[in-house]
């Protein structure tokens, strides 16, 4: 199995530490619904993870939830997110989190994306952190200022490992809204004190004062509680590379003096037809919700477009590519219903093509091509159907229900299609009928008619 390491810019053979595969994967800031975007991160991840289940590794997944700390400018200005919801909705910032957090975790269920081992919320490790911390300033990293206490990246030589970026570029990058007592734009925050007279809803004393996390150090300190010296997948979206994933290297390995994590596997963008990423901040905010099941399609159909591009490379969002995916996924559903349910032999020499394919940096281009191929293929029916099933271990499309298409659970162009019909037969127009019949048929579905009723399935 190979993945492409951020770390050394090159895709490497993966060998793990132990028996038990450590991952990490940064969970989301529960102010508000994940986004698209968001969700194909969390997607590409669970794909990572049903990828090493499927080359037989055992896994330990750990997700934080961050509700506390993250703040609107990654320069460690601006306003705690969780606060800013709270006052947003006027609900308090432990209501925010909770509701929010149900929400993502719908979405992941709604997606087919397998839940961590491990949930682990920064407010429940606050004396980590604060442990963290004080690690940190016996060895020399920390220092104080009036808003609070900050890492020294001066004192690294190499704390631009992962974003292989000149420090200059870095700090650079950094200067937006800078602290002008930070001694350089790239140190960061490990704890902010609560602004005098101003009480917060989230705050904690501590041996330098009442205040709160730095949202790198949860990261830090939650996945070294819990995945210990197995540290082997940390992943995310590009956008971490240069600031929260460097900080969270640059805190962890000052502190222990180890490693932290052999591979940083990061995934690409969602942008918005036209090549502008999607963003919260944005005026381009498309949940699951209204993007989708409110349209009447599947969230699979979204899991689906998303296999179509490697997780390494931008994937565009319009309304037509995701059109497009719920007529190729009605399509391949189709295909498999035309195959039975007698469940044959899983064939062996298919199995090989699918694992090279989504091993190799997990390739779902290539690992769908292969499916595809072997529906074509010579293969039996009942072989093929339990090859696919097999392969569905990985894509997590539910093709095991392709036959058990109903009207609640059809494309909305078929639908549409379908439900036209249903008029046209009600006013007697048969030779319209009889064209909406021939339209469904081509898209892979057979009409039974009984008096005034009908009925609609795959072929």
């Amino acid at each position: 199995m190979k993945l492409f390491n951020t770390l050394t810019l090159t895709k490497e053979d993966f060998n793990p530490i132990g028996s038990e595969v450590g991952l990490y994967t940064c969970g989301p800031t529960v102010y508000n619904y994940a986004h698209l975007g968001n969700l194909r991160t969390y997607l590409f991840e669970d794909l990572l993870k049903r990828v090493l289940t499927y080359n037989g590794y055992k896994t330990k997944h750990v997700m934080n939830i961050t509700d506390v700390g993250h703040l609107t400018d990654d320069g460690d200005d601006g306003e705690d997110k969780m606060e800013k919801g709270a006052t947003r909705e006027g609900k308090s910032a432990l209501e925010i989190a909770e509701f929010y957090t149900g929400a993502f975790k719908q979405d992941l269920q709604a997606l087919n994306i397998i839940e961590p081992t491990i949930w682990c919320k920064a407010t429940d490790n606050i004396p980590e952190q604060i442990a963290l911390i004080k690690e940190l300033e016996a060895k020399g990293f920390v220092y104080q200022i009036s808003d609070g206490l900050y890492f020294d990246t001066a004192k690294l030589t190499d704390y631009n490992k992962l974003s292989h970026l000149p420090l200059n570029d870095l700090k650079e990058g950094a200067r937006v809204e800078a602290n002008v007592e930070k001694k350089s734009p790239t140190d960061f925050a490990l704890w902010k004190f609560s602004t005098e007279g101003v009480k917060r809803q989230m705050e904690w004393p501590s041996p330098w004062g009442v205040g709160f996390p730095g949202w790198h150090l949860e990261c830090s300190a939650m996945s070294l509680k819990f995945l210990g010296d197995n540290l082997d997948i940390h992943c995310g979206g590009i956008d971490h590379i240069n600031v929260h994933h460097s900080n969270e290297i640059a805190q962890s390995e000052s502190a222990t003096g180890k490693k932290f994590f052999n591979y940083w596997v990061h995934g690409a963008f969602l942008n918005i037809a036209g090549g502008k990423k999607m963003a919260k901040s944005a005026d381009n905010f498309l949940t699951l919700d209204n993007a989708l099941i409110k349209k009447d399609l599947s969230p699979l159909v979204y899991r689906f477009a998303a296999l179509q591009t490697h997780y390494r490379k931008p994937m565009e969002y319009s309304e037509a590519i995701i059109a497009n995916s719920a007529t190729g996924l009605a399509s391949l559903k189709s295909q498999i219903a035309v195959l039975g349910s007698e469940l044959g032999q899983i064939s062996v020499d298919w199995q090989a093509k699918f694992k090279a394919a989504i091993s190799d940096d997990l390739n779902t281009p290539e690992a769908l091509a292969v499916l595809y191929d072997l529906l074509k293929s010579n293969l039996s029916s009942a072989d093929k159907l339990a090859t696919i099933l097999d392969f569905d271990q990985v894509l997590g499309l539910s093709l095991e229900k392709a036959g058990n298409i109903t009207e609640e659970n059809l494309p909305a162009d078929v639908l549409n299609i379908f439900n036209n019909r249903l008029q046209a037969r009600a006013g007697k127009n048969w030779s319209e009928s009889d064209r909406l019949r021939d339209e469904l048929e081509k898209l892979g579905y057979i009409i039974e008619d009984s008096g005034k009723d009908s009925a609609i399935r795959l072929k």
